[in-house]
């Protein structure tokens, strides 16, 4: 079990039934493999809403509307298009680094992984891109210690609404519609 893991479930304990997933055909789709971490993540908590906030996409998500492969399709093609009106990050001017969505607000602010070629998927960091601007931030942590450190107010985003995390923390999986 991984530490960010670990601490989510210190500060949120499991759900009942744990949410089994084809991996391989999940990152085959991807070209890519995918966080060990955010697999055990997705295999506890699913696609979930976090302090009625934070959106974690899953594969085949019960909510169609939280589907991480097709976040993923979406949000590669209007990045390339965003990419020709404004400047990328400069943790993507190296050749073959992308972004990977993994999450998104009630606001629109996402938040990615930071994949760069040669690059373990276990030390994929996290990118917070705002809404409708062009500021991004980087945290050199994995989605789950990202979470984790939020939750816990280790971490503050300058990105993510102030309002995050709540006082008294919710989690709810997120359910078809």
């Amino acid at each position: 079990m991984t530490s960010g893991i670990s601490r989510l479930l210190e500060i949120t304990p499991a759900p009942e039934g744990p949410v089994t997933k084809a991996w391989d055909a999940f990152e085959a789709t991807l070209g890519s493999e995918l966080p060990s971490d955010y697999k055990e993540f997705i295999g506890i908590y699913g696609g979930s809403k976090w302090d009625d906030y934070l959106y974690a996409f899953e594969p085949e998500c019960p909510n169609k509307h939280y589907d991480l492969i097709k976040w993923a399709r979406d949000q590669a093609e209007d990045l390339e298009y965003l990419w020709e009106v404004e400047k990328k990050p400069t943790e993507l001017e190296t050749k073959g680094a992308r972004v990977l969505p993994w999450a998104t607000t009630d606001n629109g602010e996402f938040l990615y992984w930071l994949v760069r070629p040669g690059v373990d998927p276990d030390r994929w960091t996290v990118m917070v891109n705002e809404a409708r601007g062009e500021r991004w931030e980087h945290f050199p942590v994995t989605c789950t210690q990202f979470l984790a450190s939020c939750l816990d107010g280790e971490l503050k985003s300058s990105i993510l609404s102030t309002l995050f995390p709540l006082p008294a923390h919710e989690f709810r999986r997120l359910s078809a519609v």
